[in-house]
């Protein structure tokens, strides 16, 4: 629950923009395990994983200034797909960084890269199919979204061949 109210913070009242981000830029995000994240084991349960993912996206959105952009055209992010794949625990009172990047998109959707580390220790690693809407209803290709929030950016890197793999196998990438 309260990681829910942190992300409805983090939209809300999103954190200031980084002048100068660009959209391949990654964006990190500080936080630390509360005791609501623990699980009966004493560790972060897998769920709150993703509800910390949301909030990380939410701040990588922040940091590109993308929020009054968006809200002007009615769009608004969706995950499409996600998969956590997790190395280390997180215990309570531990502080952890999130680096959520983009790695590419199609035409339906952006893929993100999320890293968990504590240090220099690698923690766990989520890939994000990011879809954006229209308020009307309506799906809105993924490089309009890219041209609006980094117009500098004309064409899309190349996905690294597991993140593409995954998105076949999850059926989200562009047919």
């Amino acid at each position: 629950m309260t990681r829910t109210l942190q992300l409805a913070l983090a939209t809300a009242r999103p954190r200031p923009a980084v002048p100068g981000r660009h959209a391949l830029e990654p964006s990190v995000t500080r936080l630390s395990v509360r005791v609501g994240d623990l699980d009966i084991y004493r560790h972060v349960n897998n769920g709150v994983y993703l509800q910390m993912m949301d909030v990380a996206r939410t701040n990588y959105l922040a940091d590109l200034g993308a929020f009054g952009l968006l809200a002007e055209r009615g769009w608004y992010p969706v995950v499409a797909a996600s998969t956590v794949s997790y190395r280390r625990s997180l215990t309570w009172r531990q502080r952890f960084t999130i680096t959520t990047r983009v790695v590419g998109w199609d035409q339906r959707v952006v893929y993100l890269e999320q890293v968990f580390a504590r240090g220099d220790e690698h923690v766990a690693r989520g890939w994000v199919a990011g879809r954006f809407l229209s308020r009307r209803g309506d799906r809105v290709p993924a490089p309009d979204v890219v041209a609006l929030l980094d117009p500098e950016i004309s064409t899309a890197p190349t996905l690294p061949d597991d993140v593409a793999a995954w998105a076949r196998a999850v059926d989200v990438a562009h047919r």
